[in-house]
């Protein structure tokens, strides 16, 4: 059974990577509606850079709405983009997973496609054209996996779940909850949600150190990387030392988690590419094309422990 186990980590911490190929045509001369959910983290700002970056390379008049972390403004946008009748497809980052089935029925009516990127949406699979995104089970699987052998598989852990509802915390706690079940000394025992925001991940974290024993918390995973960040800061602010005292483990790649590597207070992260618009517009030119897509196109990332290591790769 213990070869087993070890053998699903080896299995895990092998970097996941399916490829798709381009798509003939970049999407030059395409009007494309772009609803964002908002800018709640460093690496949401880096996505939309990305894609803008992107759609200005390609030739794409990229129609840009920022939701600010409201479904309610990202059905709005499609809405009216439907109504102008000027858009030729429709890329949607969907704050949550449900609720989309009207406006996404709406947009096919109208023969306008829709490219989910970045979370899922609970929908019928025929009201889009396919899923860009990373594998957010994977994320998990592989965060747990590194927590398991950093602490030879015994450390109770503080969960900083992202936004309730969301694919990506929904299934990031999956895959790390599907890893730790494994080991019977490896245990959640505090979860709770900062949604993805450094501020609230802060909060969240010294709440749990006032009415937690902090000698009874080994490890944080945060579903991302200013969530973590966040903990850093309370960690230091109830005396103890993050990156030793406590290990963090997360998922991003940010900028700024490389710095808290750097000075040893954050121990691992797993790349969330912000490159997603490139395989978005590729999947709508061939859809336009007339070609047949997988129902998931998806965008590889791997666990880093250090800076040096991130840089090899970039």
């Amino acid at each position: 059974m213990r070869i087993a186990k070890l053998g699903l980590i080896v299995l895990v911490l092998l970097s996941f990577s399916v490829s798709f190929a381009n798509a003939q045509g970049t999407g030059e001369g395409l009007t494309i509606g772009f609803s964002q959910i908002g800018s709640e983290s460093a690496w949401r700002t880096s996505f939309t850079e990305a894609v803008l970056a992107e759609a200005k390379e390609r030739g794409i008049n990229l129609l840009f709405s920022d939701a600010q972390q409201s479904q309610e403004n990202q059905i709005a946008a499609i809405r009216a983009w439907l109504a102008q009748g000027d858009v030729d497809a429709i890329i949607l980052a969907p704050v949550i997973a449900t609720g989309w089935d009207d406006v996404l029925k709406e947009a096919a009516d109208a023969g306008v496609p829709v490219v989910i990127v970045d979370r899922n949406v609970d929908s019928d699979p025929s009201l889009f054209v396919t899923r860009v995104s990373s594998d957010f089970v994977h994320e998990g699987r592989l965060a747990a996996a590194w927590l398991v052998q950093a602490t030879s598989g015994d450390c109770k852990i503080v969960e900083l779940y992202g936004t309730v509802g969301s694919a990506a915390a929904e299934d990031r706690h999956k895959g790390f909850m599907e890893v730790i079940a494994l080991f019977s000394k490896m245990q959640v025992i505090h979860s709770e949600t900062g949604n993805f925001v450094r501020t609230e991940g802060k909060a969240v974290m010294q709440s749990i150190l006032s009415s937690e024993d902090p000698a009874n918390i080994c490890a944080v995973f945060a579903h991302n990387d200013d969530m973590a960040i966040g903990a850093v800061e309370a960690i230091k602010e109830a005396g103890l030392t993050p990156g030793k005292d406590i290990l963090i483990v997360s998922v991003d790649a940010i900028p700024d988690v490389f710095d808290a590597m750097d000075a040893g207070t954050i121990n691992a992260t797993v790349e969330l590419s912000p490159f997603m618009g490139g395989p978005a517009f590729d999947a709508v030119a061939a859809h336009l094309n007339g070609e047949k897509l997988p129902a998931w196109i998806p965008v590889a990332g791997k666990l880093y422990t250090s800076r040096a290591a991130y840089d090899a790769d970039h």
